[in-house]
């Protein structure tokens, strides 16, 4: 038998997830994400960005995310993070204001302005709880009352599900989150026993993983984020190591502008050290000497 592809790989869950053939499988991922956070179910969604062979795993620049929208008009911004662990936060505020504040072009009312959801699928713990699906709004601090409901933002940490096993029945969104961290073949039955358009996502999968020219599309993918989280954190030491050569106290944290300064120091590419402070691409090349 051959072996599987691993669907966290950001390739393969858009591949999965993010293709015109598979728009149900997404929608049912969806209300079950929505459906643990009391919101209403959705009916229709429309693939933004839907796969296309001009998703290069190859490319660096390439954004394997999933961006829909629903027949109301809200936008959904779907990533799989694999192991990109810095500035989780702020990273996703980011890529939200971007898509919140693409919705208009010069001139248009804020009016037209309709709801965005972010929902980061994070292969790493981020934040301290025990919660595996955690969920945000922009509400006052001690009423609770609602500023906007235009800012949504789901983090499902697929770590805390380690504990987890398979549910003999019901579970909802639990068994996608089981199926995307890598649940045995052997447990399949069960889970498409709780929910059937998930035997759809297996099918695909396994058609993907006996398909040469996928896999070879798959293992370019794995090649680059291994090479760059590997780059990102070397990045980082190496600039913490040039900051306090430099004679800063042992103790005392850096600034995200020195990170970057030093990283400019040392020749790396701007795409990474971005990644690593946190920084936009125009306030690094500002440092630039």
């Amino acid at each position: 038998m051959t072996e599987l592809l691993d669907p966290r790989n950001d390739f393969l869950f858009k591949r999965i997830f993010g293709s015109d053939e598979n728009r149900d499988v997404l929608l049912t991922f969806l209300n079950h994400t929505f459906a643990e956070a009391g919101k209403p179910q959705l009916t229709e969604i429309i693939l933004l960005n839907p796969y296309t062979d001009k998703d290069a795993p190859r490319d660096k620049q390439s954004i394997l995310d999933i961006r829909a929208r629903t027949s109301e008009g809200e936008l959904i911004n779907v990533e799989m993070q694999l192991f990109n662990k810095y500035d989780t936060d702020k990273r996703t505020l980011f890529y939200w204001s971007k898509q919140y504040a693409g919705q208009l072009q010069e001139g248009q009312s804020y009016k037209l302005l309709r709801k965005c959801v972010t929902i980061n699928i994070l292969n790493y713990s981020f934040l301290p709880n025990d919660q595996y699906h955690n969920v945000y709004h922009l509400r006052e601090d001690r009423t609770g009352i609602s500023l906007s409901d235009d800012i949504e933002l789901h983090f499902l940490e697929l770590p805390k599900l380690d504990h987890r096993t398979v549910p003999m029945e019901g579970g909802g969104l639990v068994n996608w989150l089981l199926f995307l961290k890598g649940a045995n073949p052997s447990q399949w039955e069960v889970l498409t026993m709780n929910e059937p358009v998930l035997k759809k996502a297996m099918n695909t999968l396994e058609f993907l993983s006996q398909d040469r020219e996928a896999r070879l599309q798959y293992e370019a993918r794995q090649r680059y984020l291994h090479d760059e989280a590997s780059m990102i954190e070397g990045a980082k030491e190496e600039g913490k190591a040039e900051g306090k050569a430099e004679g800063k106290a042992e103790g005392k944290a850096e600034s995200q502008a020195e990170i970057a300064r030093n990283m400019l120091r040392l020749g790396v590419d701007i795409d990474i050290i971005t990644k690593a402070s946190g920084l936009s691409v125009a306030e690094v090349k500002s440092l630039q000497p």
